[in-house]
């Protein structure tokens, strides 16, 4: 299944039924007053978070979302049936905006999180219910209320505690299976990630946490090359991010900053995230380029790994648990 993670859809809620004009037609009651039946209410457009989703995929076939119109009512006060809701199912991380007024309408991050936008219409009323001591026989009903329609824009962000950046071929991907149990597609080139990978990790005492592979930033990335832009919103939920920096390809310090030029640019609140220096490759760098790394002014605390022989594995699951536990402290 592709990832897909922006789709453009119309919805439409449905009409409500018509009230019926009608009269009790008994025997022996030859002027029988008036019984006719409310029309039912137009079904809605109910949009709901089904967590076992990952990608918008399923929506790229249907550009039209239509509920059911509500059914006229009829003779003996009987209401004609509520038209039914259509749903559209959408993973955890969903935004919805209103695509005529750019606004954000709803943020949806909860299982089964529901929002309608497009409520059906209300089904009319019928004779029966404008029967006065004037007026016996009303010859007149409610027609039903129209739908709503709207274009809606969905765009998903996707929601993990670690966002891991980083330039293509940094090892992200690389380094995401052995921290978790994702299984993404690696290989030596650049923008082998295509799509954000999801992984869940163990730590010692059981927690869980999640981490997502990044495709990789370049510079202009924010500004729409290669494929940052596109996946650039994807670490707006993320409590921290870790910034891997490749220790084979040099310049420590002119990667560290062509991310954080591409974060600042999307986005200042990327930039208060609390964030985990990394450098990556370690079983194949030079001595000197880690220690580049290691003295360069940005950071704090910088780890070095090795994805491929483990090293330093367990001392950043240490970091990464500690870093998490102090965000949630401050919550």
């Amino acid at each position: 299944m592709r990832f897909v993670d922006e789709v453009k859809i119309a919805v439409r809620s449905g009409k409500g039924g018509p009230g019926a004009v009608s009269f009790r037609r008994e025997k022996y009651v030859p002027k029988g007053g008036p019984d006719g039946g409310d029309g039912g209410d137009g079904g809605s457009v109910v949009i709901r978070v089904k967590h076992e989703l990952r990608t918008l995929y399923d929506l790229t076939a249907r550009h039209t979302i239509q509920a059911e119109n509500g059914s006229p009512g009829s003779g003996r006060n009987r209401k004609g049936r509520d038209g039914k809701d259509s749903t559209v199912n959408v993973p955890p991380g969903t935004v919805v905006i209103d695509a005529a007024t750019g606004r954000e309408v709803a943020d949806l991050t909860r299982t089964d999180e529901c929002f309608i936008p497009a409520r059906g219409g209300k089904g009319g009323l019928g004779n029966a219910r404008f029967k006065t001591a004037v007026n016996q026989a009303p010859r007149y009903a409610q027609t039903g209320m129209p739908g709503e329609e709207r274009v809606l824009i969905l765009q998903m962000k996707v929601i993990a505690d670690i966002g891991i950046v980083g330039i293509p071929n940094a090892g992200k991907s690389t380094l995401l299976s052995v921290l978790t149990n994702a299984r993404p597609k690696i290989a030596d080139y650049p923008f082998t990630t295509l799509s954000p990978n999801l992984g869940v990790s163990r730590y010692k005492n059981d927690r869980q946490y999640i981490l997502a592979d990044i495709p990789g930033l370049i510079e202009g990335a924010s500004r729409g090359l290669g494929l940052g832009l596109r996946f650039l919103r994807h670490i707006e939920r993320t409590k921290a991010l870790l910034l891997l920096i490749d220790l084979n390809a040099g310049d420590p310090g002119g990667q560290h900053t062509t991310l954080m030029n591409e974060l600042r640019q999307y986005s200042e609140s990327l930039l208060k995230k609390p964030q985990l220096m990394v450098g990556s490759k370690l079983d194949s760098a030079d001595t000197e380029l880690v220690e580049q790394f290691i003295s360069a002014s940005f950071g704090d605390r910088k780890l070095v790994v090795s994805s491929y022989t483990r090293s330093g594995i367990d001392t950043l699951k240490d970091e990464i648990a500690s870093l998490l536990e102090k965000v949630d402290e401050k919550k």
